[in-house]
């Protein structure tokens, strides 16, 4: 499946002018034969918005994910998008996936919160696998900082997930994240992941990009630059079923010695 990664901050601030430039790389990704399209963490809303963080938050069936079901039923393409999620009194910071027929999929919370700034404005989510099928591939959601813990990954490779999906906002100096776990998690686990970022200064937080699709063989399929970018690559199961026939990771595990990892 080709997977579309829209390496954007967008407009900070603004859901609608975000609406618009993610109408425009769905076009673009459609074009390309792209099956999904993936955007950034907290791409509908912009990251470093502080207290604008609650005021545009929306539920998991809100009118953002109206106009983005539409987007992508126009477009022919699946959406995973990173927004502030309101339930309640509780925001998450969440990523839904939408099909390209416009139905929801699949929307999962962040479980893994980032510093003070996201432990005051969010809830921890408090699944930690979420999935969908799409195009023949099982799909999984994840966000930023929850791909930095191996047993979260780990436990999606033990439930089948073929294509990570995982909107970032990776910041300097942790540029290695993208550049060196990222692939290591993809190999180690015997999957795809898609990691997506944004760009650029926002707040006091500086953007790296590097957006990356990551193989089973721990080579990056597509790697994006510094600035605003739409890359793609191909998520392709023959090639994902070859590699883990090769490689015996998974059935190697001596689960028995590892009690210690869940204390």
């Amino acid at each position: 499946m080709r997977t579309a990664l829209l390496q954007s901050s967008g407009h900070p601030g603004s859901t609608a002018a975000n609406l618009k430039v993610l109408d425009a790389a769905a076009g673009r990704a459609a074009a390309a034969g792209a099956g999904v399209l993936v955007t950034s963490e907290m791409f509908l809303t912009g990251y470093a918005i502080g207290d604008d963080v609650a005021r545009l938050a929306e539920p998991a069936d809100g009118d953002a994910a109206d106009a983005i079901a539409e987007i992508a039923h126009r477009h022919g393409l699946a959406v995973a998008y990173g927004y502030p999620e309101r339930a309640g009194d509780a925001v998450s910071n969440s990523v839904q996936l939408i099909s390209a027929e416009g139905a929801r999929l699949a929307n999962y919370r962040k479980t893994h919160l980032f510093g003070c700034f996201e432990r005051e404005q969010f809830t921890s989510g408090e699944q930690p696998v979420v999935q969908a099928e799409l195009n023949g591939l099982r799909v999984g959601l994840m966000i930023c900082y929850d791909v930095e813990f191996p047993e979260n990954v780990r436990a999606h490779a033990l439930a089948g997930t073929d294509l990570l999906l995982v909107p970032t906002a990776q910041m300097h100096p942790f540029q290695f994240v993208a550049e060196s776990v990222v692939p290591v998690r993809a190999f180690e686990n015997q999957m795809y992941v898609a990691y997506v970022n944004r760009v650029g200064a926002e707040g006091e937080f500086e953007f790296v990009g590097l957006s990356t699709l990551a193989g089973p063989d721990g080579v990056a399929r597509a790697r994006a630059g510094r600035g605003e970018e739409l890359v793609f690559a191909d998520a392709d199961p023959d090639f994902l079923a070859a590699s883990r026939a090769a490689n015996p990771y998974l059935s190697d595990r001596r689960p028995g010695l590892y009690g210690s990892l869940a204390s």
